[in-house]
């Protein structure tokens, strides 16, 4: 317990001093640590070997207000969060990269990035429809995909 606390703590220090806004979850839940934003998100990831979750929403869409409290609320999300740099855009913090917009615009969308801070394009919903591969609805859905992408890179995380 004390370990796991310690752990919180020291991961917490890391992120704030690379700019990490604290509470700047846009709904998405405070229990998990998020990236002040998508460029300090991808240098923690690329320090730390960890993949990357990007979360592209608006704070207007029905989607994507529907996701928010399933995906806050989510304990296997929460777990696996923590092997993850979480980073969440919404409005005018979309990245204007196509990479981050492989199949269209539409939101919510959760593009992963490997350790490197590329886009994976070969992490999607499977579950989901063909013509928007990154939209996820359910939170069964993402922890499927986070579980791929952990396997995928999981020789560069512990090579550090």
């Amino acid at each position: 317990m004390v370990a796991g606390a310690l752990a919180k703590t020291l991961c917490s220090f890391i992120f704030h001093k690379v700019k990490c806004e604290a509470g700047k979850d846009n709904g998405f839940g405070r229990s998990y640590i998020w990236a002040g934003s998508l460029e300090s998100g991808i240098q923690i990831a690329t320090n730390h070997k960890k993949p990357v979750m990007v979360i592209i929403h608006k704070s207007w869409c029905t989607a994507c207000k529907k996701l928010k409290p399933k995906f806050a609320s989510s304990i296997d999300l929460q777990n696996l969060s923590k092997h993850f740099v979480m980073i969440n855009l919404v409005d005018e913090e979309e990245p204007a990269s196509s990479a981050f917009a492989p199949d269209g615009n539409y939101i919510p969308r959760i593009i992963f990035l490997s350790p490197e801070g590329s886009v994976d394009h070969d992490i999607y919903n499977e579950d989901g429809s063909s013509q928007h591969k990154y939209f996820y609805s359910k939170p069964e859905q993402i922890v499927k995909s986070m579980r791929k992408i952990l396997e995928k890179y999981k020789h560069e995380q512990f090579d550090a």
